[in-house]
């Protein structure tokens, strides 16, 4: 899987989860105060960036990923562990 196709694809969920258009949403964008992104919301991106890439993020990382660069970052570095 390519970087750049990590990306689109975590950024897609992002917008599918938090309602906000794909174009609205870039590397530097806030999960909780530029999407609006609650608790709930953080858990529901998070189960399906795992189910998509058969990875686990682990519960306490979730408070970290702030961006959606951390999101991405986060992926990236399981699905290199996984491989």
């Amino acid at each position: 899987m390519t970087e750049n196709n990590l990306e689109k694809e975590i950024i897609s969920i992002i917008s599918d989860v938090s309602g906000f258009d794909v174009e609205e949403i870039n590397l530097e964008t806030n999960l909780a105060n530029d999407l609006e992104m609650d608790s709930i919301k953080a858990i529901e991106i998070t189960v399906a960036i795992e189910k998509k890439y058969k990875i686990s993020i682990r519960d306490e990382d979730i408070p970290n990923i702030i961006t959606v660069k951390d999101s991405i970052e986060a992926a990236r570095n399981l699905i290199a562990q996984k491989e």
